[in-house]
């Protein structure tokens, strides 16, 4: 029995794993058939959208599985990290507890979602819809007993674990009697009584449980529970049908764009993977090397580059932060201090170009043109790569820093080394921008494009590797994703309750000056994003924003922009912005090192986004407007 049981595991996480790196690769494949039948056919695959959404149903949960097994759900765990070592067991209790009641309440809803929440016929091609949509179940259930296996071991931590689900399971009563009431033949009277005590409690423990749950995230509770869990329970107050938190989980991740996200994030990966970087650094150090802060300037482009396809600025510095402070700080030009805090500055100016996955959600939800998005992100992006280059060259000029001489020869061979690479965002340009193919199309050439040449022409990643390097992508796709089907049920709530049009009428009483509206805008969003990830930040905090910009005459692109430039902000906002921990985690570093080191390069990109905020040429110069 002993042997059996890991090896039980054992064969479950080869199962999972195959399964979602196989999802991903099928999901990347599937776009490309279609461009090809749709040439030589005239047609198309028969019902394509439908398995091409659904599969990325399948591949949002696998990957949120896969991402609960190595314990990478985005959560923020500063406060438990300058705990003491038995208060941050108890933190982990109570860890436990809320991602045990949250987890089995997902699990019970998502449930009762796929008994009733489709037409008894409904199917995607020629599978019955329900079997798609059985990942939620399942998922949020695997995730569940994941969350709990990570509780402290002792007898107390179990208990309060197990009374976590038990808890879950009575937020979620009503979802488990509408189960009963639609298949069972006599309808037991215990039923009645539960959701009748249901209706009583639900009211009056509601808030205190939402005050706790935003507690709990700062013990590390991962954030899509907490921003799910803050739905549930506010749907629950107003006795609402907690079916919508995932009927809208549902609705999110079978949206037409979304398919775009784990495809351009995959060929992020598969460029991190190789040695693409490598490439790149030399290419731009080669270029620019000759100049005073030239090795700065090659190391914001090479980090530009990296975050705009992988579309998470901490795999970038994850990914290159050890080459380029090599570049930086090995060269003894820049020291440690310089050197890590451009780093971790850089991490995340990629967001504002195409194919930024934070430019697709926003356009998605405040269902503004992503290609206006793309276009509008340009010059802000550029002029924010110009203010983090300025910064090297000045200091360069300051110490006397030598330069190497320009070598036009190193030059054409990086150039001739780098060149595949160089031609990706050539090719994406000239596929999505002239209307060639969807974006969700482009997304898939980039994956086909990098896949053929870092596999087949560089041999940098063998065929074998495919689905490893899938699966490290998986990781952050699941945990985004499972952000973005949270989250929605609460921005569902938001709009619903009337909220946005009450802020805007405030807003406009209260409020008379343009100058005045941005600047509070831009305060909250920066606050905004201290907490919250972008992704999140997105459904909950722009379905505010965006009616007010209409009030103050302000381009909803305009405005589109100044919230990615915002939201990227966050990322090196202390005390919680993520990519600070990630740093002190990559080049070993307390974090407190990491917010002094980058609190300059913080405040001059806090100077550029208010430029971009009060300067809307920028955004729209592109557009024509």
């Amino acid at each position: 029995m002993s042997d059996a049981r890991p090896r039980f595991f054992r064969v479950l996480r080869a199962v999972e794993s195959w399964a979602g790196g196989l999802g991903l690769l099928l999901l990347a494949l599937l776009p490309m058939i279609e461009i090809v039948v749709r040439i030589v056919a005239a047609g198309g695959i028969p019902g394509y959208n439908a398995y091409l959404i659904h599969l990325v149903l399948s591949c949002a949960f696998l990957g949120g599985m896969i991402t609960a097994r190595e314990e990478r759900h985005l959560a923020i765990t500063v406060a438990v990290d300058a705990l003491p070592r038995h208060l941050r067991d108890a933190a982990g209790v109570a860890r436990a507890f809320f991602s045990a009641a949250l987890g089995s309440a997902f699990f019970w809803v998502s449930l009762s979602f796929v008994f009733i929440g489709f037409e008894p016929r409904a199917r995607v091609g020629v599978f019955p819809v329900h079997l798609f949509a059985a990942v939620m179940p399942l998922g949020f259930l695997v995730m569940t007993v994941r969350f709990m296996l990570r509780t402290p071991r002792s007898a107390v931590a179990w208990i309060v674990a197990a009374l976590g689900v038990l808890t879950g399971t009575f937020l979620a009563s009503q979802s488990l009697a509408d189960i009963v009431y639609l298949h069972a033949p006599v309808i037991p009277e215990f039923v009645d009584r539960v959701v009748d005590l249901w209706y009583l409690l639900v009211p009056v423990v509601s808030v205190p449980l939402i005050v706790l749950l935003v507690v709990a995230a700062f013990l590390g509770v991962p954030l899509f529970i907490v921003l799910g869990g803050v739905a549930l329970l506010l749907f629950a107050r107003d006795f609402g049908a907690l079916a919508v938190v995932a009927n809208e989980g549902y609705e999110m991740l079978t949206g037409g764009t979304i398919p775009a996200i784990p495809l351009f994030t995959l060929a992020g990966f598969f460029l991190s993977e190789s040695r693409a970087g490598e490439r790149l650094v030399r290419l731009f150090r080669a270029l620019f090397g000759w100049m005073p802060g030239g090795l700065v300037i090659a190391a914001v482009l090479a980090s530009t580059f990296f975050t705009t396809f992988t579309g998470a600025s901490g795999v970038t510095i994850l990914a290159l932060g050890g080459l380029l402070y090599y570049v930086l700080a090995g060269s003894g030009a820049y020291d440690e201090r310089f050197s890590t805090g451009v780093l971790t500055g850089s991490g995340s100016i990629g967001l504002l170009f195409p194919p930024s996955l934070a430019l697709i959600v926003y356009g998605s939800i405040a269902q503004v043109s992503i290609f206006d998005l793309f276009l509008g992100g340009i010059l802000p992006g550029l002029l924010m790569v110009v203010a983090m280059c300025a910064v090297g060259v000045v200091v360069a000029i300051r110490r006397g820093t030598p330069s190497v001489p320009f070598d036009g020869r190193e030059a054409l061979e990086a150039l001739a080394e780098s060149v595949w690479e160089i031609l990706l965002p050539v090719l994406i340009v000239v596929v999505y921008f002239t209307g060639i193919a969807t974006l969700v199309e482009t997304a898939a050439v980039a994956v086909s494009y990098v896949i053929v040449v870092e596999v087949v022409i560089r041999r940098e990643i063998g065929y074998r590797q495919l689905v490893d390097v899938s699966l490290k992508a998986l990781t952050i796709i699941g945990g985004v994703l499972m952000i973005l089907a949270l989250a929605r049920a609460l921005s569902y709530y938001i709009v619903d309750t009337q909220l946005p049009v009450m802020l805007r009428d405030w807003v406009q009483t209260a409020i008379a000056s343009r100058f005045v509206f941005l600047m509070l805008v831009n305060l909250a969003l920066l606050v905004a994003g201290m907490f919250m990830d972008i992704f999140g930040a997105i459904l909950i905090v722009a379905p505010l924003i965006i009616p007010l910009g209409p009030v103050f005459g302000v381009d909803p692109v305009h405005l589109g922009i100044i919230f990615i430039a915002n939201m990227g902000i966050g990322f090196i906002t202390p005390p919680v912005g993520l990519n600070l921990f990630l740093a002190a985690y990559r080049f070993e570093m307390p974090l407190a090192r990491i917010y002094r080191n980058v609190a300059p390069f913080f405040l001059i990109q806090l100077a550029i986004v208010l430029v971009i905020t009060y300067w809307p040429w920028l955004s729209t110069a592109l557009l024509g407007r």
